[in-house]
């Protein structure tokens, strides 16, 4: 079977992990943007350390897992949103104003909204976690 969206897979996989009590997940294939959209995740805590292994195939990536993580996931199609925009589409994915994020792809590389509003700068939306 094919996969579709990659990361999707892996976002699903780090959310049913952490909702069975697991302390460690093992994500397969990876790639660029599941590296950097886990970087985002560590960078604010909700996930612990991050071990890339290659294979010279796909790769693998295991990820260890805090218990903070409530849900994350993709959105797509990977919608464009303007600087002015980011506050309608936090407002509609996350429960509340100070808890969670959402990850936007920009030219200055993958980062969350708060980051991106700092530099001024849109994108295109790539999913959500808190």
């Amino acid at each position: 079977m094919v996969r579709m969206n990659v990361l999707a897979d892996t976002l699903l996989t780090i959310c049913n992990a952490e909702k069975r009590g697991k302390r460690m997940v093992l994500i397969r294939p990876s790639s660029k943007v599941i590296i950097k959209f886990l970087g985002v995740m560590q960078k604010h805590g909700y996930i612990g350390e991050l071990d890339v292994i290659d294979d010279h195939r796909n790769g693998k990536i295991v990820v260890r897992l805090t218990g903070r993580l409530n849900k994350c996931g993709v959105i797509s199609p990977r919608f464009d949103v303007k600087i002015r925009d980011i506050e309608k589409w936090t407002t509609n994915l996350l429960p509340s104003r100070q808890f969670g994020y959402v990850v936007l792809t920009t030219a200055s590389g993958i980062m969350d909204h708060e980051e991106a509003r700092r530099k001024h700068l849109g994108g295109k939306i790539l999913g959500f976690f808190f």
